[in-house]
């Protein structure tokens, strides 16, 4: 059996990014994930190339590339999950805040994109690239403005990099509202945040994976945002 072109996956220490990392490893993929910060839960993910980056440290972004670049010829997919939200409310001054934004969610994407085109081109059939933005990329958010509008400037990017790259490249973007709580939010919370969506659920981190898989394996489906928000803009 011809060995599988690895996948990319950017933030796997928790949440999304885990789930897809064990997901891919369980299909027989070679995962290469990215973390910043040690969680115990990295010790499931035995098998994957982990690599500790710092994406608000350009040296940091340009290493990973190089190292990605030496050590593999090709690539299935690279999946753009990394993330962070910072509020307005934080302790950062304003422009801090817009530019750790902006890299995270769409400078340090545009680099890798760009930057590992040839791999994806390189693998024997087609490929992805799927950014994982946000329901908020098309509302915005009062507490949130500069995650907003970062998450916005990665959903255009799949626009631009499905034109680029096509027709041996998809680029796809998956827009998530809430998929799962954090273990502190209270009872009242959790009410009022399910009361925002028709199907008032957390659908875990398998909705996401599914949603993945569904890229991956369509062959006419680029340039596209994926919407997975409970019908949240219906309410």
């Amino acid at each position: 059996m011809e060995a599988k072109a690895p996948i990319l996956i950017t933030g796997v220490g928790k949440r999304i990014g885990f789930a897809l990392a064990k997901h891919f490893l369980k299909q027989g993929y070679p995962v290469i994930g990215t973390y910043r910060t040690t969680h115990q839960q990295l010790e499931e993910l035995a098998g994957a190339q982990l690599i500790a980056v710092d994406f608000y440290q350009q040296s940091s972004v340009d290493e990973l590339i190089d190292h990605i670049r030496q050590e593999y010829s090709s690539l299935r997919a690279v999946i753009h999950n990394a993330s962070d939200w910072l509020p307005e409310s934080c302790d950062h001054a304003p422009t801090e805040v817009f530019s750790r934004m902006m890299q995270i969610h769409a400078g340090v994407p545009y680099q890798i994109n760009l930057a590992l085109a040839d791999l994806l081109k390189n693998n024997d059939g087609i490929s992805d690239i799927i950014h994982i933005t946000d329901y908020v990329s098309e509302k915005g958010s009062s507490k949130h403005i500069a995650y907003a509008a970062s998450k916005a400037a990665l959903s255009n990017l799949t626009l631009s990099f499905s034109s680029l790259l096509a027709p041996q490249v998809k680029v796809n973007a998956i827009a998530p509202s809430l998929i799962m709580f954090n273990p502190h939010d209270d009872e009242a919370y959790r009410r009022k945040a399910l009361d925002k969506s028709l199907l008032k659920i957390t659908p875990g981190t398998q909705e996401v994976v599914l949603a993945v898989e569904y890229l991956l394996q369509s062959q006419y489906m680029t340039g596209r945002i994926l919407s997975l928000d409970g019908g949240r803009p219906l309410r």
